[in-house]
C-alpha cells in the first residue's frame, strides 16, 4: 500500500492533497503548528479538520503539533533537529513512502516553512529516511508566476520537475470549498489568492536529493 505524508504549515496548498488522494486514496497530513498566533488555536484546529474532510482525509489521519519550541510565528527560527525528529518518527510509525513539503524558499518565505525543508533535507542527507520513501518539495515561483492563475500552466508543464500536479474544474471547486473552511484566515488577500494563485490549479515538485550537504543543524 502506498502511504503519503504532507508536512506543512498553512492549508493554502490544497492541490497537493487533492491530487495525491484522488490518485492513491491514502495519505496523512501533519501540521507542525496549531494556528494559535492570534490565540485562535482551537478554532483553527477545527477548521483544518473540516477542510481535510472536504478533501476526503479523516481526522484519524491528521496530526497537529503544539510544541513550545515550535511557536506559531512566521518569523520564528525553529530547531531543525527537533523538526527532523518529529517528521522521521511519523514516517516510520506510519510506513510513509512519499513526503511532500516546502522547498528552501518556503513559497511565502516564512522562516518556519524553510525550517521544515531543512529538516527533511537533513533526514535525507543523514540516511534516516527509509530507502523506499521519496521526498518531494513544492517549487516556489516568483510573484508574477504565482498570480497569473491558469496562464502559468504552460510554464509549469514545460519546465523540468519531478512531479507536476494539475487540477481540473472539479478539483478547483473542491480546493476552494476546503479553503473556505478556514473562516478565521479568510482576509481580503486570501480571496485574491483563491482567485488568482497558480497554486490553486497547478503545483510542481522537485525531488529532494539524498547524500551529504552543508546544512547546519541546530
Amino acid at each position: 500500500m502506498n502511504v503519503y505524508l504532507v508536512v506543512f504549515i498553512v492549508i493554502s496548498y490544497l492541490i497537493w492533497i487533492i491530487y495525491i488522494y484522488s490518485r492513491y486514496r491514502r495519505n496523512f497530513l501533519k501540521s507542525l503548528k496549531d494556528g494559535n498566533y492570534y490565540n485562535q488555536g482551537a478554532q483553527r484546529r477545527q477548521e483544518l479538520v473540516s477542510s481535510c474532510a472536504v478533501l476526503g482525509i479523516p481526522a484519524s489521519r491528521i496530526s497537529i503539533i503544539s510544541h513550545k519550541e515550535l511557536p506559531d510565528d512566521p518569523k520564528a527560527e525553529w530547531s531543525v533537529s527537533l523538526v527532523s525528529s518529529l517528521i522521521v518518527k511519523y514516517i516510520k510509525a506510519h510506513s510513509v513512502n512519499m513526503v511532500l513539503t516546502f522547498d528552501g524558499r518556503g513559497v511565502s518565505g516564512h522562516a518556519n516553512h524553510t525550517a521544515i525543508y531543512k529538516a527533511v533535507r537533513h533526514l535525507a542527507s543523514s540516511g534516516q529516511i527509509p530507502n523506499d520513501c521519496s521526498l518531494l518539495s513544492l517549487v516556489t515561483v516568483g510573484l508574477l508566476r504565482k498570480y497569473i492563475s491558469f496562464l502559468e500552466l504552460p510554464l509549469s508543464w514545460l519546465l523540468p520537475s519531478s512531479l507536476c500536479c494539475i487540477l481540473g474544474s472539479a478539483g478547483y471547486r473542491q480546493a476552494k470549498a476546503a479553503m473556505f473552511c478556514h473562516r478565521s484566515q479568510l482576509l481580503w488577500f486570501r480571496y485574491l489568492y483563491i482567485i488568482f494563485s497558480r497554486y490553486m490549479l497547478v503545483n510542481t515538485f522537485q525531488m529532494i536529493s539524498r547524500g551529504p550537504t552543508n546544512l547546519r543543524i541546530y
